[in-house]
């Protein structure tokens, strides 16, 4: 699929007990993606169950209905394909990439666990324990670990669905209970609260029969109401800092408020441009001021949302700037720094040709991600989660370019100190 995104033979429709699907044939390849994502994550879970939508993405792996443990791997596999899932603040995803000829096995594995994951005391257990060695090597005893997507926002946020850890306390994964999980299935587990997308080698016709033979019997159940997770903007400068006892160099991670991503699209796209124009490669404006002229940090990244999925995050999300500082770096003129970058973008715009330029990197990285049918059935099963429209993969390179210049400074004016959250990495506390 070379220059565009989304084939123009994109098909959706929604089977009678409300499963969404959506099917987008690309011959070029003998090959599909299938993708189930759930309208549910890291904020959805309820307090005192921190971790638990990650949790129960681990037992969706377990066993199924007329499955045993570990049947799901192995039928993947042995038709050599590959498949996993993953956790996000907004959705849940379950993913396959397999052989066209292998599209039915598929649907009748995610069918299956749809149905019914097999939630035993001996399977909470057990992935309760791998959950927690998964913390301990991603976030315990890594330098950084959990910065700046676990660290920030509870620096940022008020509310407990937005600030708290989704990684989990050790405390609340081991008080989950086999009952807990059966109550998180059945509410949001339902098959009016997924999508099924399918990407690659199909024939549309037989893909939509497969599909109603395997999903159109697993029981009806509607969506939850969508819960509100709505916060005030700040309205004063929020900024903490935290010791890593593994961290060889200081850190600091500061974010501001952006418009809705759905329900204000066009004013939420400057703040994606804005980011790139930021960060992206040599010439963006802090690494040219930050890394190569100051030298007062090492490294420095831009992005939305707090784990780098700008278009696929709902609101409340920020505007991300990260840096790494060299040894004995003070944080306060790097802050200073960056703030001095925005305020020449909010006065004096941008350089000729800057704003083409990097919508067109942004344009193209969205296409090499579209190359692969896998991330384009991903983005279209979370487009249509999120805003009922898969067909807006195709619509992204245009929507980005007719962002303005104006409407950029107008970002750039926006980030100022007051607005504000801030978070600081201090090395060494090991040594201590």
């Amino acid at each position: 699929m070379s220059g565009q995104l989304v084939s123009t033979a994109l098909q959706r429709f929604t089977l009678p007990n409300g499963l969404r699907v959506v099917l987008a044939p690309d011959r070029s390849a003998p090959v599909v993606g299938v993708a189930v994502v759930y309208d549910v994550g890291i904020r959805s879970e309820p307090e005192g169950r921190t971790g638990f939508a990650h949790l129960f993405e681990h037992l969706m792996f377990q066993g199924s209905e007329n499955l045993e443990k570990l049947a799901h791997f192995r039928h993947v596999q042995g038709a050599g394909g590959t498949f996993n899932g993953s956790t996000h603040l907004d959705y849940t995803d379950y993913y396959e990439m397999l052989p066209s000829n292998a599209l039915e096995r598929a649907l009748f594995l995610e069918a299956d666990r749809m149905r019914g994951p097999r939630l035993t005391e001996e399977n909470l257990r057990n992935q309760v324990d791998v959950v927690k060695e998964e913390i301990r090597v991603n976030v315990l005893n890594r330098p950084y670990g959990g910065f700046p997507w676990l660290k920030l926002p509870p620096v940022m946020f008020d509310t407990f669905p937005n600030a708290h850890d989704g990684y989990g306390s050790f405390g609340d994964l081991e008080a989950a209970t086999v009952a807990d999980a059966s109550d998180f299935f059945a509410r949001y587990y339902a098959t009016g609260n997924a999508v099924l997308a399918v990407a690659g080698d199909l024939d549309p016709d037989r893909a939509a029969r497969l599909v109603e033979r395997h999903f159109g019997d697993v029981p009806a159940r509607e969506a939850p109401q969508h819960a509100d997770f709505a916060e005030p903007d700040l309205t004063g400068e929020r900024r903490e800092s935290y010791t890593d006892r593994l961290a060889p160099l200081p850190a600091v991670a500061a974010a501001w408020r952006v418009p809705d991503p759905v329900r204000d699209f066009t004013a939420y796209l400057p703040f994606v441009v804005l980011a790139e124009v930021l960060t992206d490669g040599d010439a963006s404006r802090l690494v040219r001021r930050l890394v190569l002229t100051d030298r007062s940090v090492t490294s420095v990244g831009g992005y939305l949302s707090f784990m780098g999925e700008p278009f696929d995050v709902r609101d409340p999300t920020a505007l991300l700037v990260q840096a790494h500082l060299p040894p004995g770096g003070a944080v306060d003129p790097v802050l200073a720094a960056m703030g001095e970058e925005f305020e020449r973008i909010a006065q004096d715009g941008l350089d000729p040709g800057e704003l083409e330029r990097t919508v067109a990197r942004m344009s193209a990285h969205l296409l090499r991600e579209s190359d692969a049918l896998l991330g384009r059935a991903l983005r279209f099963a979370v487009l249509e989660q999120q805003r009922s429209d898969a067909a807006l993969a195709g619509e992204l390179p245009r929507l980005l370019a007719d962002v303005t210049h104006e409407q950029v400074r107008a970002a750039a004016a926006s980030l100022v100190p007051a607005r504000r959250a801030v978070m600081e990495v201090v090395p060494g506390g090991g040594s201590q």
